[in-house]
């Protein structure tokens, strides 16, 4: 499995990725937003930051906006990941991007119809929301389980992106529902070391060394 760091922050996107474990980043509007680095700019430090998938979203609604758009983000960096949300106009806009070989990553996921269509489109990702879905209770986690199922029955390639992931709950699920990529905050991602027991652990380990008076 995958793990992509939800974020457009360098600090914290250069402290994880420091540690080997980043596959890829995952952008959206609101992120890129949330920053007052100019869009152009933080695209490019993130490509020389992580050498994994970087998904970058349109934000335009119909298909003819969403090609200039997406041609504008390859102009930064033709490895990015052109993420687009899942309507007609999207899948319509995945169909062209697919034919050219640029990588997909189909937003916006909240039911497995949405889920084939853009495999049908030749989206490379396709990200249902999970936390999204619970919060209008929903099954988010079950939708996962039944992309997986879908898609092993038609050897369909079009990788799963678990997104909207906001507990350690989450991850734990998504993962055994066979996901193919977890995309997760750094609140979230920062606690999936931690375990009590690993620091009890720890003290005593120490304790007991330093009582032996060895070195290593």
């Amino acid at each position: 499995m995958k793990i992509f760091l939800d974020s457009v922050d360098l600090t914290e996107i250069k402290r994880f990725n420091e540690y080997g474990i980043i596959d890829g980043i995952t952008t959206n509007p609101t992120l890129m937003s949330s920053v007052s680095t100019g869009f152009t700019e933080i695209i490019s430090k993130l490509t020389t930051v992580v050498k994994g998938d970087i998904s970058i979203e349109v934000v335009s609604n119909d298909y003819a906006s969403m090609i200039v758009e997406g041609n504008k983000i390859l102009e930064i960096n033709d490895n990015l990941v052109i993420k687009l949300p899942l309507t007609w106009d999207g899948i319509k806009a995945c169909k062209y991007f697919a034919k050219q070989n640029i990588k997909v990553n189909m937003t916006l996921c909240f039911s497995l119809n949405q889920a084939l269509l853009a495999a049908k489109a030749g989206a490379a990702y396709v990200s249902p929301f999970v936390g999204r879905l619970e919060d209008i209770g929903k099954d988010g986690v079950g939708l996962i389980a039944d992309i997986r199922s879908a898609y092993n029955n038609y050897g369909i390639k079009t990788e799963i992106l678990a997104a909207s992931i906001r507990t350690l709950k989450h991850i734990e699920q998504v993962a055994l529902c066979g996901t193919d990529v977890i995309t997760v905050p750094a609140k979230v991602l920062s606690e999936m070391v931690s375990h009590h027991l690993t620091d009890v652990g720890l003290k005593k380990f120490n304790e007991d060394w330093a009582k032996s008076g060895k070195q290593i």
